[in-house]
């Protein structure tokens, strides 16, 4: 049986066993149960306390069903229709680097310089070795030489101008210019992730397979893949900084970091950047992931390998001529993965900031320290060439 109580829409339903009071409006009926031995507690003024409650839920129903009505009566133009005379695009960015320390400018310029300056000696003085010294023209070294004037460029992209922001107040720079730091950014990182596969390859044909190492590592084969990792990292590169600036740049202009990377520019995008961030993204991951389980899988054969060699001094040996390879690549893909492989809705610009650091200044300064400190051939070869130039040979 049903009782009407004043309004036409609510209602109270009797039964046996529970008491439902129905509150029926916009094709929507909300209810709630009282128990038979709540019943008698259950008052007219109890009765209109629910009613009061559901009126409000109602209330609010109806308030929501008017605002999305209005919501979709509004059009929305997507960016790409909007006629440009009503877009102010951005036409230079604002580094703001290291602003958030400006008590500690002339410290980190004075720290990042001689860094830098150790950076540009370790590596061109591997360059110079490696070319000069006949005892070092084996793919091995041929292969750190590339990877030293990978590194070398790499350097020249962001730190000189990472230098000059230390110094200077204004520290913009222009929508061209940033894209440009960009791509030989990015194609300069990509060569050296490539570099150090190859590099993890050649380890692992000289200890699992030193028999076939002349026909596993020919020259022609050792410059294909320099070359190949050069004009791959390039391309990659130029795909990922078309995917970045080809999004509307006109809202804030302010790069929260050091140099232009994809995560800080692609925030100030005004475009919805969904679409872009995923194939970037993926591409990270394609990127950092492939050489890097290529490396791991190399390594378990070289250990393997190393395992079954009977003299101590062998098994050193071998490790040795492998250790500095390692050490590199756990700390590049390391700081590179903690990076990229996320998506750019993630960014942080402190912890970023900080690591980002170290794989532009430290891992370029390891790979010439790490492949001196630790390899003798390397070390008598500079020796050599330090001789050859009038300079009397010390210990390094």
């Amino acid at each position: 049986m049903v009782i009407w109580i004043g309004k036409p829409d609510y209602g109270i339903w009797a039964a046996t066993r529970h008491l439902v009071i129905v509150l029926a409006s916009d094709n929507k009926i909300y209810s709630t149960r009282v128990y038979k031995h709540q019943k008698a507690k259950l008052g007219e003024k109890a009765l209109h306390v629910q009613l009061a409650k559901y009126e409000k839920v109602i209330a609010e129903e109806r308030w929501k069903k008017k605002t999305a009505q209005v919501r979709t009566e509004i059009p929305v133009i997507p960016w790409r229709q909007l006629p440009l005379e009503n877009l102010t695009m951005v036409t230079e960015f604002l580094l703001l680097g290291f602003s958030d320390l400006q008590e500690m400018q002339f410290v980190l310029f004075a720290v990042i310089l001689c860094l830098y300056m150790v950076i540009l000696g370790g590596n061109i003085t591997i360059i110079n070795t490696v070319c000069l010294e006949h005892s070092l023209h084996t793919p091995m070294y041929f292969f750190l030489g590339v990877l030293s004037v990978s590194e070398t460029c790499y350097t020249l992209v962001i730190l000189p101008k990472m230098l000059l922001n230390l110094l200077s107040v204004l520290r913009t720079i222009s929508f061209i210019s940033c894209a440009s730091q960009m791509f030989f950014f990015l194609g300069f990182a990509i060569t050296n992730c490539l570099l150090l596969g190859v590099m993890g390859y050649d380890c692992f044909t000289a200890i699992c397979h030193p028999l076939r190492y002349p026909v596993l590592m020919s020259w022609w084969l050792c410059k294909l893949m320099a070359a190949t990792c050069g004009v791959s990292g390039f391309l990659i590169s130029m795909v990922g900084t078309f995917l970045v600036f080809s999004l509307p740049f006109c809202n804030s202009n302010r790069v929260n970091h050091y140099f232009c990377d994809i995560a800080p520019v692609i925030h100030l995008a005004c475009g919805d950047p969904y679409n872009n961030e995923v194939i970037i993204f993926i591409g990270g991951v394609v990127i950092l992931m492939v050489p890097l389980s290529f490396i791991c899988i190399t390594y378990g054969f070289i250990v393997r390998t190393i395992l079954r060699i009977p003299s101590t001094e062998g098994k050193k040996k071998a490790f040795s001529t492998c250790a500095s390879h390692l050490t590199v690549v756990v700390v590049h893909y390391g700081c590179a993965s903690f990076v990229y492989l996320r998506p750019s809705s993630r960014y942080t610009s402190g912890k970023d900031r900080l690591v980002t650091v170290t794989y532009t200044i430290i891992t370029p300064l390891l790979n010439p320290l790490v492949y001196s400190l630790r390899n003798k051939d390397v070390q008598m070869a500079i020796r050599k060439v330090i001789s050859w130039g009038g300079f009397p040979p010390k210990n390094i």
